[in-house]
């Protein structure tokens, strides 16, 4: 996985009302085909780069440059939490695609509680578990 630049957390947090508002769609509507979007989505910025969520384009470019500096963060915790977001919304997709209403609601609502944590609060769940993943099982040291 490509690492990314520290990243400002209230940029992370402006994606998530986003990501929210996304959500929140998919459950008034049972649109597959929207949580497939969000899917892709969690999944470019889980695998690929954090840089290609459109709504840090709007928060680096419209928010940021009014806003005071910010003690940046490191990106492994958020990607990891796309990640996490990308496999419920993968789950999500499949139930509401497969006629299994019951679990695209399930799982979408998963991925909206921990979106509005984050967007309301600040509390990233996904960095969260990623922070205990890591404590639970450190990385390898290198070989020489």
């Amino acid at each position: 996985m490509p690492k990314d630049v520290p990243v400002d957390p209230r940029g992370a947090r402006f994606s998530a009302w986003f990501t929210s508002a996304v959500l929140v769609l998919v459950l008034l509507t049972g649109s597959w085909r929207l949580l497939a979007a969000q899917t892709f989505l969690f999944a470019m910025c889980a695998f690929v780069s954090l840089r290609l969520n459109p709504w840090g384009h709007v928060y680096r470019r419209v928010l940021q440059p009014r806003l005071p500096e910010a003690e940046r963060e490191d990106a492994a915790p958020l990607r990891f939490a796309q990640g996490v977001g990308f496999a419920f919304a993968l789950v999500g997709t499949i139930g509401y695609a497969a006629g299994w209403t019951a679990l695209g609601v399930v799982a979408t609502s998963a991925a909206l509680t921990a979106a509005l944590l984050n967007a309301a609060l600040g509390l990233c769940l996904g960095c969260e578990l990623f922070l205990l993943v890591r404590r639970l099982a450190p990385a390898p040291a290198p070989r020489h």
